[in-house]
């Protein structure tokens, strides 16, 4: 059974930095992308970044919402096959709930395109 466990949210003043992880179960990163989402309130989901192996077994595929490309950085460690999202230089408008998900494919911000998905992990910034 594919389980994933978001932390590490938190509340945070603005141009503050946190670090999410998302442990993964049931499933090897691998063979798996984790794409990081985030839900304001009255707001619909939107895909934050994600990390798939490439192709050619070179460094992973890494993908980033424009808004918070450059602030965000996506990473992996395979042994504890556990997600990463390092968030710096953080902004009122990136409060949300963060959560995590999985897809056996290829990296995309199309939440719905991804299966299982975690129970979420606040992240408020505060100016």
């Amino acid at each position: 059974q594919v389980q994933l466990v978001e932390s590490g949210g938190g509340s945070v003043q603005t141009g503050g930095s946190l670090r999410l992880s998302c442990a993964a179960s049931g499933l090897s990163l691998d063979y798996y992308a984790i794409g990081w989402f985030r839900q304001a309130p009255g707001k619909e989901r939107e895909g934050v970044s994600c990390i798939t192996n490439s192709i050619s077994g070179g460094d992973p595929i890494r993908d980033y919402a424009e808004s918070v490309k450059g602030r965000f950085t996506v990473s992996r460690d395979l042994n504890k096959n556990t997600v990463y999202l390092q968030m710096n230089g953080l902004q009122p408008e990136d409060t949300a709930i963060y959560y995590c998900a999985e897809r056996g494919g290829y990296c995309t911000l199309d939440s719905g395109l991804y299966g299982s998905f975690g129970q979420g992990t606040q992240v408020t910034v505060s100016s």
